[in-house]
């Protein structure tokens, strides 16, 4: 019916319909003698291996005593260096230039030689960070809440996905039900994952979160009744989940999370998650809702382009992981 609206305003949002993951920048800095740090600076890689224009900028008594050439790895860019601070940046600002158009959040990790440590979370809204070293919250609440909702609300391939499922499960509780089973399944290897309990690599993990969008997109068009989704959504969606957890772990493994910091922030992440995600499926049925109240006969063809799209760009997506994994530079 009115879906094609819907799908048309997910593709127009998507970044250039290329990106998984809004993954975060991370500046790891750790205090090796009084006043000296090793900083070691994470920037994600868009398509084409080339890194997202962002810098640190330190404070004016900071001094640069070394640094190495930038190393590429699976999905980002990592410059590492060391830093003499008059200050021991125990009360310092760090700005990050180029923030605002990169549409991504740096996380900002201290660990002082006492042993004493802080997490802080820039934004493209507010580009930097106060250091304050007798600062009572070690862990930025907020910021990796935001962290969370970002990353659902980034990421098309996940989105895309709840929508498939919106679209397959018509009675409101059977999609309470199948939604809340997709939220557990990838609560549950989110946890696993970012804990160390699970370990797979993130690039075979992408290219079947595409094939789950596409196995979704066949499903929809066999009529009612014959297929799997349609009469187990609940099973269709926990399975997935259990498989789309392990990309969401990826935010945060990227990140490289100090021991501390993991059970709290994985809980602020996964509620920041779960809220993004429950701000797409209100969303959606309320304007499916008002577009319904318009009467409107569709054309047939019209109908079905939604599941087309989406399979389409699943399949993309699919051929392009596949690609970045084995090596190729054709798609």
């Amino acid at each position: 019916m009115i879906r094609t609206l819907l799908v048309l305003l997910l593709l127009l949002g998507s970044r250039g319909l290329l990106a998984h993951e809004s993954l975060p920048a991370s500046l790891l800095l750790v205090e090796q003698q009084p006043g000296e740090f090793t900083a070691s600076w994470r920037v994600p890689a868009v398509q084409g291996g080339a890194a997202l224009a962002i810098s640190p900028q330190f404070p004016a008594d900071c001094q640069v005593l070394r640094s190495a050439p930038p190393r590429m790895t699976a999905s980002s860019q990592v410059s590492d260096s060391r830093l003499r601070c008059s200050d021991g940046l125990r009360d310092a600002l760090i700005r990050f230039d180029g923030m605002p158009a990169s549409l991504i959040n740096a996380l900002v990790r201290v660990q002082y030689l006492d042993g004493h440590s802080l997490t802080r979370i820039a934004s493209p809204a507010e580009p930097q960070v106060q250091l304050q070293r007798e600062q009572p919250q070690a862990v930025d609440i907020g910021g990796y809440f935001g962290l969370g909702v970002e990353h659902i609300l980034g990421g098309l391939d996940h989105l895309l996905f709840v929508f498939c499922l919106i679209l397959l499960v018509r009675a409101p509780l059977a999609l309470v039900k199948t939604i809340t089973a997709f939220t557990v399944a990838h609560s549950i290897t989110l946890a696993a994952a970012t804990l160390g309990y699970v370990q797979v690599p993130g690039a075979p993990v992408e290219a079947c979160i595409a094939l789950s969008i596409l196995f979704l997109a066949c499903e929809l068009r066999r009529p009612a009744g014959q297929d799997l989704a349609s009469r187990r959504p609940w099973l269709v969606a926990f399975s997935f989940g259990l498989l789309h957890g392990l990309g969401f772990a990826g935010a945060l493994s990227e990140v490289g999370l100090p021991q501390g910091d993991i059970p709290l922030a994985l809980l602020l992440f996964n509620l920041g998650v779960e809220a993004g995600q429950l701000l797409f499926v209100t969303v959606v049925l309320a304007v499916l809702a008002l577009l319904r109240r318009l009467q409107r006969r569709w054309p047939q063809w019209l109908q079905q382009l939604p599941l087309y799209a989406a399979g389409s760009l699943a399949g993309f997506w699919f051929l392009q992981r596949m690609s970045l994994l084995l090596g190729w530079q054709a798609v």
